[in-house]
């Protein structure tokens, strides 16, 4: 199994008490709970720990893409990858999704990522997204185009990486006369890709497809429902005609360890309680606006949804559903070893810091996971079959 340290570079300075007077942290919340003077700590503090990561033996650092949202600072990543993409000495460096419908111009995408693979000399992850629905209320872009504008997109963008220059491009939403990407990709024939999903069924039978066997990348769903959805990726590989390996297979989850379970629950309690109540919280229509998603999926994202985003949640609730590890390192190691084995995932995307946990706690949540819990996977192969 691979690790990967996803920090969501939350404002970890929030006034908990907005619930009072407002429905969530993501697009309704005014910007006046925005301090730029702690945003600047902030900013350079989640850098510093994602070097960390780095420093400690991660596979990789990521980040990702969010817009008008107290729970993600980061509505350009490639700002904070750039940041990274010198100081990041061994890992690799990933964007778990640009939003792609939201975009009028893709290429400029391809142009980003070209950039960071050639500077990192190829330790760069492309992921895409389509984006959850609060990034459509924000940026004016009608859902009910969310795929098509994706697929359009994301074919355009391999295009540009693949294919000599220059040459047109004609589609339903974007069109160009000139496709000649300066520069290329230092990968070739491109960056590995990454799709991010809360469960779609028409992502994971798209990113299964063999013409491109991306990694799926399992969003906060539970281990049951993440289970029924790695299997829908096998299935449809075997369907396909061939068989997917774990390293197609990746899972996204907030974890904190500590000495002892006791410390453990008792420190990350107050934390994780915000990130999923406070942070997190945000209504249906704003997650999955009318035209957003099909019925068939719309099934499967609102059991997500329902337990993520509105639900009043405890430490001992999320944990029981398999939504966070907590505990002693042995304990975060068992648990995973048994999600490793169920689910068959090669790449776990580790959540370190989330919500108000402070940098002390989040440094020594990194150090121990690093070095009693990671070095028991190293190296194993574990095929994966949920029962």
């Amino acid at each position: 199994m691979k690790f990967y340290s996803f920090h969501l570079m939350p404002y970890g300075a929030l006034d908990l008490d907005y619930v009072e007077k407002h429905i969530s942290a993501s697009l309704v919340l005014p910007n006046s709970y925005y301090d730029p003077q702690i945003g600047h700590q902030l900013y350079n503090r989640y850098l510093d720990e994602l070097e960390l990561a780095d420093e400690l033996g991660f596979d990789g650092v990521c980040v990702n893409e969010h817009h008008q949202s107290a729970y993600g600072l980061m509505p350009t990543p490639a700002v904070m990858a750039g940041a990274l993409s010198r100081s990041v000495k061994r890992g690799k460096i990933c964007i778990l999704g640009r939003a792609l419908p939201l975009l009028s111009n893709p290429l400029s995408v391809a142009e980003e990522y070209a950039m960071l693979d050639n500077i990192t000399g190829g330790r760069f992850i492309a992921g895409f997204v389509r984006g959850i629905g609060v990034e459509y209320h924000a940026t004016g872009v009608n859902p009910t185009y969310s795929l098509e504008r994706f697929h359009e997109a994301h074919d355009l963008i391999i295009r540009a990486w693949t294919e000599e220059g220059p040459f047109p491009f004609e589609g339903k939403h974007y069109s160009y006369n000139y496709v000649n990407l300066w520069p290329r990709p230092f990968q070739q024939p491109h960056p590995d890709v990454w799709i991010p999903s809360g469960g779609s069924l028409e992502t994971i039978r798209w990113a299964s497809d063999p013409k491109r066997k991306y990694v799926y990348l399992n969003v906060y769903s539970n281990v049951d429902v993440a289970c029924g959805l790695m299997d829908t990726y096998r299935n449809c590989a075997e369907a396909y005609g061939y068989t997917a390996s774990s390293d197609q297979l990746g899972m996204a989850l907030p974890i904190y360890v500590a000495e002892t379970d006791a410390i453990a629950r008792r420190e990350a309690k107050p934390h994780i309680e915000a990130f999923f109540n406070k942070f997190l919280r945000m209504t249906n229509e704003m997650l999955l606006p009318p035209g957003y998603t099909s019925v068939s999926s719309l099934k499967t994202l609102l059991i997500t949804s329902r337990e993520t985003l509105m639900a009043n949640h405890s430490l001992e609730a999320v944990d029981k559903l398999g939504m966070f590890l907590v505990g002693s390192p042995e304990t975060v190691r068992q648990r995973l070893a048994e999600f490793e084995q169920r689910l068959g995932i090669g790449h776990l995307c580790a959540i370190m810091q989330f919500g108000s946990l402070p940098h002390a706690q989040t440094k020594r949540n990194l150090e121990l996971f690093a070095e009693e819990v990671m070095p028991h996977f190293r190296a194993k192969v574990t095929a994966g079959s949920c029962p």
